[in-house]
């Protein structure tokens, strides 16, 4: 459950700040007319993740045991895939979100109403499509029959929405890169487990061999139906007894790609290119004051 919450903690959160960086530019550019458009892109964006999250989840019922698992499996690796570029890309481009989002809003003002939907749906809609397909892939990893993990992602999701409105009062100060290096770095850890059960499926699926080569079982120890077993299983998608294709699959991932992502300096953080300073020097926002500073 923890692990779906932070991964409807973490998704919410990005788009809770995008949507309130494009209405707090808004209003205070004096451009209140351009809201409504903005909220209709935002609805489009939400109705769509909805539903290709409904998609994934009933359509996949209609299929056999085989083919359950291979599409189970192939979703599972390309939602790890989606994640990993985007905690990395969060990473680099945190304190300069407010900035890139304000240049392409200014752009769709000049150019009209559709424009304006547009950006707002594009905006929000990459992370509803990302997050739906994440969820998707990490409750049918971790679900044990309950509803456990629905609740953990609704959760979480709703949290990320009052912070983003306590956000946009300015009641809420977060220094955003140390949130998203800290919740991507765990994410990383849940994303390791869904990518090792993805393998697993298509081993159910018969196109990945080995099903019946246990590295190792410990169900005696850590039974999957104990409060422990559960625990671990709904943080870490943890199998007592999993595959020697899993165990490489989940070492071969994790390892680099925490390494690379925790570096202090380089690709993961961003640290080696430095952006130019903005040209209107303009004095920074409430969005990038709170990217800069770390107050409750």
């Amino acid at each position: 459950m923890f692990s779906n919450y932070l991964i409807g903690l973490r998704e919410g959160l990005e788009a809770s700040l995008v949507v309130c960086i494009l209405i707090a530019y808004l209003v205070k550019t004096g451009r209140r007319d351009a809201l409504k458009p903005i909220w209709a892109g935002i609805a489009v964006a939400v109705a769509i993740a909805l539903g290709f999250g409904s998609v994934l989840e009933f359509g996949s019922q209609q299929l056999t045991f085989k083919a359950q698992e291979a599409l189970g499996g192939s979703l599972s690796i390309l939602a790890v895939v989606l994640v990993t570029w985007m905690v990395f890309w969060m990473r680099r481009t945190a304190r300069h979100l407010r900035s890139e989002l304000h240049g392409k809003l200014d752009e769709a003002l000049r150019m009209g109403t559709g424009a304006l939907v547009a950006t707002a749906f594009l905006a929000v809609g990459r992370e509803g499509l990302e997050t739906a397909l994440f969820v998707w892939a990490s409750v049918h990893a971790a679900s044990d029959g309950t509803p456990r993990p629905l609740i953990g992602v609704a959760l979480g999701l709703a949290t990320a929405v009052i912070l983003g409105w306590l956000f946009y009062r300015g009641a809420l100060r977060i220094d955003l890169a140390r949130f998203f290096t800290w919740t991507g770095g765990m994410l990383v850890v849940v994303a390791a487990g869904v990518l090792a059960y993805g393998f697993h499926d298509l081993q159910e699926a018969d196109l990945v061999p080995g099903l019946t080569d246990k590295a190792f079982d410990i169900t005696g120890t850590i039974p999957p139906d104990s409060w422990y077993g559960t625990l671990l299983k709904g943080v870490f998608n943890f199998q007592p007894d999993p595959t020697v294709v899993q165990v490489v699959v989940w070492a071969l991932y994790l390892i680099p790609t925490l390494a690379l992502f925790l570096a202090p300096v380089g690709f993961a953080s961003g640290k080696g290119k430095v952006k130019a300073p903005d040209e209107r020097g303009s004095q920074p926002s409430e969005a990038s004051q709170a990217s800069e500073t770390s107050q409750a």
